[in-house]
């Protein structure tokens, strides 16, 4: 197959270097998740596991969306689902993409849809108080917090740090921390 995709940071191995395997993974995602998928943090996670390159990613969003392969959903979340042609491709060209690269990419966009959700679900705010650093996560349920926790922390990077670890295990920490109250 030629290589004709933008490949800057994509792996020789495992990764994709053709325009058209590109976006036929991206149909393969976003209908096996079968739920809006945000096209930014979609290529931002193809470029970081080493799959495909975020500007081709982007192009090629844009080029399934004017094909009729993708519809944006919702222009504010920049969210897209595939559409029954973007459906009917990935059953159709699936089968021309490794199996190791679909499950890779399978998997990272998984773990990028629950961080995506608990971004959404939750209100992390981290703030300066007399000369400390607080960092502080709020479960929002109905557009109201139901269970907050405020900590305080060395600085802010030590903030960030706990903040990516929180919205990877957000449902984790909650539920540790109601069995631990009412044990």
């Amino acid at each position: 197959m030629e290589k004709d995709a933008v490949s800057a940071g994509v792996s020789p191995i495992g990764g994709l270097f053709s325009t058209a395997q590109v976006r036929t993974l991206i149909c393969y995602i976003l209908s096996s998740l079968n739920e809006p998928v945000p096209g930014r943090l979609l290529a931002d996670t193809l470029h970081y596991e080493g799959i495909a390159n975020c500007f081709e990613v982007n192009d090629s969003i844009a080029a399934l969306c004017n094909s009729g392969h993708l519809e944006n959903v919702n222009e504010k979340e920049d969210t897209y689902i595939a559409t029954k042609n973007g459906k009917d491709v990935a059953e159709t060209l699936k089968t021309s993409l490794s199996l190791t690269v679909r499950e890779r990419a399978y998997s990272a966009a998984i773990k990028m849809m629950v961080r995506f959700k608990n971004a959404k679900e939750n209100d992390i705010k981290i703030s300066r108080e007399n000369e400390r650093t607080f960092i502080t996560f709020s479960a929002i349920d109905n557009g109201a917090p139901f269970m907050s926790v405020k900590l305080m922390v060395t600085d802010e990077d030590q903030a960030i740090y706990l903040k990516e670890k929180f919205l990877n295990s957000t449902e984790n920490i909650y539920s540790k921390i109601i069995e631990i109250l009412t044990k």
